[in-house]
């Protein structure tokens, strides 16, 4: 992976995590920079998903794979804000 493509991740990560975020009712106990890290790791493993199912190459938007990236990114910030929650 080149240097444009680590930086291209952190930016779609940045705003996977944001959206996965938004989706999620309520306050959730974790910082900013874990929901960067989550939306990047969603970002590469929704991206990795979609390829496996042949969708994330489309003409146009590549919606599919951006709803799978925001739905794993979710999930991700789900699980660690309950993580966190159990530990108080």
């Amino acid at each position: 992976m080149e240097i444009d493509g680590i930086i291209s991740a952190i930016v779609i990560g940045i705003v996977i995590g944001v959206l996965g975020r938004l989706v999620i009712p309520g306050r959730q106990r974790i910082g900013i920079l874990w929901t960067i890290l989550v939306g990047i790791i969603a970002a590469l493993i929704g991206s990795a998903i979609a390829g496996a199912f042949d969708v994330a190459d489309t003409k146009g938007v590549d919606w599919v794979e951006w709803l799978i990236q925001i739905g794993l990114a979710a999930l991700g910030v789900s699980a660690l804000d309950r993580s966190k929650a159990r530990r108080r």
